[in-house]
């Protein structure tokens, strides 16, 4: 894939939720919310402060994290479903993802 995101937005691909709930009863499709969490593809150059200078955004690749239930414009890209997002929408970064992601 061949997309690189501008300024301080960045493309992630949602994580599916289990399809089962703790007690084994199965979710259909049709009564499934949208994930709010997913994986960081890739990030822009950072966004420029009032003095001109670029800010580095705080997540980078791999990143697992939460987002808003409406966050970000959805896309398809290589007939893959992703999000567009500013690095604003995202609530926070999963550490616990990115610990087992090393430790594996």
């Amino acid at each position: 894939m061949a997309f690189r995101p501008l300024h301080d937005r960045i493309l992630v691909r949602r994580i599916e939720a289990d399809e089962k709930t703790a007690g084994g009863i199965i979710i259909p499709d049709t009564a499934k919310e949208k994930p709010q969490e997913g994986e960081v593809i890739a990030v822009g150059s950072g966004a420029r402060n009032e003095a001109g200078q670029l800010q580095p955004l705080d997540v980078k690749a791999g990143d697992h994290i939460l987002f808003g239930k409406w966050s970000g414009t959805e896309i398809k890209l290589d007939g893959e479903d992703l999000i567009i997002m500013k690095e604003s929408d995202v609530m926070g970064i999963i550490e616990q993802a990115a610990e087992l992601k090393k430790a594996a």
